[in-house]
């Protein structure tokens, strides 16, 4: 049994099918108390500071033995080639000089079917497994997928849940922290509570779109400043709550790793859906998806505030007020 490290959601169910542990490097490196000082390793050891702090921090926690033996390690990485982030090339060669063994996987661009379900079939190949194990795992996988999406559904229809929950459960979909059980459990006692939570009286419902932030207190401080964040947009993507028994269609089905058109669809919908009065759009300092902004901002017929963040930590004052004007601008 090994511990695979991911770089970005990948099709967790055929890890679990080959009899490996998933450990989604984002999650690892964003909750570490050391967060700021993986981004200084990755500095140190020759990265550019012109370079995604993400990048920077998914490089150290894996070749960090210090840092990683504290979560029990990692064995090898499946390293997202296309769909998610141009620097994933280098980061897998960096990986690779340091000893650290990488598997390649990649989207189709165009959505197609045969090539993602060739790529799928490539990563059970290398990992010792096959479709009936691969379908079993989704069976089981969907089963705590639908749960996850009633949290969803209780922060925007029934407002009991906070936009950090919201977003915590659905980012944890990834890798299921490492452990499906577990986190069931978690998630049933989560459901628990908020049944019988009080309603959020927010005065503003917010959309939350692009990678998740580097920021620690974004969530808290909007709902200190009486807006709550209904709608995380890439982190339900994690979630996948999509109705098919088909796992090749699950994964067409998941926007964040082809065009932008395809998010925008379903961001216009989650928008009317959710009656929200607002956007923020999150972008990471130095990343492509910055390019994207322009085209949101003409598709979407709701204001947006864009911010952008470099490496972890709370926001700095000037995001701080953008947020404080455009949360009155909205009202």
């Amino acid at each position: 049994m090994a511990r695979i490290g991911i770089t970005t959601t990948v099709p967790v169910e055929i890890i679990l099918a080959a009899g490996h542990i998933p450990v989604d490097l984002n999650n690892i490196f964003i909750t570490s108390p050391e967060a700021s000082r993986l981004v200084e390793t990755a500095e140190d050891a020759g990265y550019p500071r012109n370079i995604c702090g993400w990048i920077k921090g998914l490089y150290a926690v894996v070749v960090n033995k210090n840092i990683n033996a504290n979560f029990g390690g990692i064995d090898k990485v499946i390293a997202v080639t296309q769909g998610d982030c141009s620097n994933t090339h280098a980061l897998m060669e960096t990986y690779e000089l340091a000893g650290i063994e990488t598997i390649p996987f990649a989207y189709p661009f165009d959505r197609d079917y045969d090539l993602l379900k060739l790529q799928m079939e490539k990563l059970m190949d290398t990992l010792g497994t096959n479709w009936e194990a691969v379908n079993n795992v989704k069976r089981r996988l969907d089963q705590v997928r639908l749960k996850v999406a009633e949290i969803d559904r209780l922060t925007w229809q029934e407002n009991t849940v906070s936009g950090l929950h919201n977003h915590l459960y659905q980012v944890s979909c990834s890798d299921f922290n490492s452990d499906v059980a577990a986190f069931a459990q978690d998630v049933d006692r989560f459901l628990a509570e908020a049944d019988n939570a009080p309603e959020y009286a927010d005065e503003l419902r917010l959309g939350y779109i692009g990678v998740p932030p580097i920021f620690t207190d974004l969530y808290a401080y909007l709902e200190t400043m009486g807006a709550r964040v209904v709608y995380n947009e890439v982190q339900r993507q994690f979630a996948m709550p999509f109705a098919t028994d088909d796992i090749v269609e699950q994964y067409r089905l998941y926007t964040y790793p082809y065009g932008v058109f395809g998010r925008i669809k379903d961001i216009q919908a989650e928008i009317e859906r959710r009656n929200l009065d607002g956007i923020i759009h999150y972008v990471q300092s130095f990343c492509f998806r910055q390019i994207e902004d322009l085209i949101l901002r003409e598709k979407l017929d709701v204001p947006i505030l864009t911010i952008e963040g470099d490496k972890p930590g709370k926001i700095d004052a000037r995001t701080r007020l953008r947020i404080d004007g455009f949360l009155e601008m909205l009202r």
